[in-house]
């Protein structure tokens, strides 16, 4: 069993000096540049003039990126907002992904360039911002965002100026269909397959009755929505599901309808407001003596359990999934060496593979035009030779043969439309000291 320690990693006053500590430094050739501060305002349009759509003032199409034979990775991961808690490993991942390219002498024949920045959350413009300079600094590729709404609010910009976009935290279901021109990808799994996970464990673990708090948006919705239909399909019964506003003042209202509920479970799906809607549960007389409650990969952090330090017994036994496959200690020790206060690695493969992938990617196509190496990242997931780390893929590649990359990450196997068709997930469960451990590991799909 691996346990996972974490010391809040955003405390509101030091989250953006720690990440700056975990990103900083240029090894590996790795070119750093801090992300650009929020003025706080949206007139509908950016910085470079163009509207919020990616077309120009006067209504043109943004100029689309035609490479310049440096492949150039822009980062839009989350250092501020909601889900803060899950950039540090994510940064980690990138710049461990990069400069491991680099020392095996890059792509091309040149060096990766990596241009760090913040995506915020969907309450402020910060990844707009953010998208805006990556693509003014030549941005072949943009690695995030992690919340799927704040994926949703620049995925246009970023397809219509003909850059990949790859997720490694993007989760919800819209984006399988999503009209993304084949510039669109992610190595987090669908919360199709997520949802069936936690649905199967809540009802398998004997509860009749279930209740479910999800945030209103595409990852809240689709995600309950699964749940409900797995929990139905397994012979559970879903007799409350609750949409609520992540912004409300509080959230009475909806603790009192669970209340009259009555269920055996009780799945809370958000952010950091979970921390508050649990506290709710529990002045409510909801808790874990009474209730088995469950959590997902938005709000299983250790960060959630930092909230609970002076009554850890408040959630001990609170159990959760996220997308997560057993990490070798080697690939640990490597993000540590980059981030020694890193103690969380949720989404630390699923970055790093990102990056992996589309490197090998523009090396199969032989270009770093986005639309040309688009074509060959399904190809260098599956259906060849397999190889581990970049190098030995690289090599192959070099050699005219074709490569499986089977990453960090897990086997990874995109689809036509960008999806992993399967995927390793983690049972968290939070011990007697509110801090995570890992329970099991489950693959789905495939």
């Amino acid at each position: 069993m691996r346990t996972t320690k974490m010391k809040r990693a955003v405390a509101a006053a030091s989250a953006l000096a720690l990440l700056l500590t975990a990103c900083g430094g240029d090894d590996g050739g790795a070119e750093q540049t801090p992300p650009a501060e929020d003025d706080g305002g949206d007139d509908g349009t950016d910085d470079d003039g163009t509207d919020d759509d990616g077309t120009d003032d006067d209504g043109t199409a943004a100029e689309r990126n035609v490479g310049d034979g440096v492949l150039t990775v822009g980062t839009l991961l989350p250092e501020t907002g909601s889900l803060a808690f899950l950039g540090p490993p994510e940064f980690a991942g990138a710049e461990l992904a990069v400069q491991e390219i680099n020392e095996a002498g890059g792509v091309l024949g040149e060096d990766v360039v990596l241009i760090q920045g913040d995506s915020g959350d969907t309450t402020t413009d910060i990844a707009n911002q953010t998208v805006d300079r990556l693509l003014s600094q030549g941005a072949d590729v943009i690695v995030g965002a992690a919340s799927s709404a704040v994926s949703f609010t620049v995925i246009d910009k970023i397809v219509s100026a003909g850059v990949v976009q790859f997720s490694p935290a993007n989760t919800s279901a819209e984006f399988t269909t999503y009209d993304d021109d084949g510039l669109y990808f992610r190595t987090a799994p669908s919360d199709i397959l997520q949802g069936q996970v936690l649905g199967e464990l809540i009802v398998e673990e004997g509860n009749a009755t279930v209740g479910i708090m999800a945030l209103q948006d595409a990852y809240g919705e689709g995600l309950a929505d699964t749940i409900e239909e797995t929990v139905t399909d397994s012979g559970g019964e879903v007799v409350e599901k609750i949409i609520y506003d992540p912004q409300a003042q509080n959230f009475d209202a909806e603790v009192q309808q669970l209340v009259d509920a009555d269920p055996d479970a009780i799945a809370v799906i958000g952010f950091d407001e979970s921390a508050r809607i649990l506290t709710a549960l529990f002045e409510a007389g909801i808790g874990v003596d009474n209730k088995t409650i469950y959590g997902s990969d938005g709000n299983m952090g250790n960060a959630l359990g930092e909230n609970f330090t002076d009554n850890p017994h408040a959630i001990s036994g609170m159990k959760g999934t996220t997308p997560l496959s057993e990490l070798d200690d080697t690939f640990q020790q490597r993000l540590l060496e980059v981030d020694p206060d890193l103690s969380d690695f949720n989404y630390a493969s699923e970055t790093y593979d990102a990056i992996i992938v589309t490197a090998l990617a523009v090396i199969a196509a032989d270009s770093d035009v986005p639309s040309e190496f688009a074509k060959e990242i399904p190809g260098v997931t599956k259906d060849g030779t397999q190889c581990t780390e970049f190098a030995e893929c690289k090599e192959l590649l070099e050699a005219g043969e074709d490569i499986d990359y089977v990453g960090k990450s897990g086997p990874i196997e995109l689809d036509d439309v960008g999806d992993p068709s399967s995927a390793s997930f983690a049972i968290l469960v939070f011990n007697d000291e509110a801090v995570l451990d890992t329970e099991r590991y489950i693959i789905a799909g495939g």
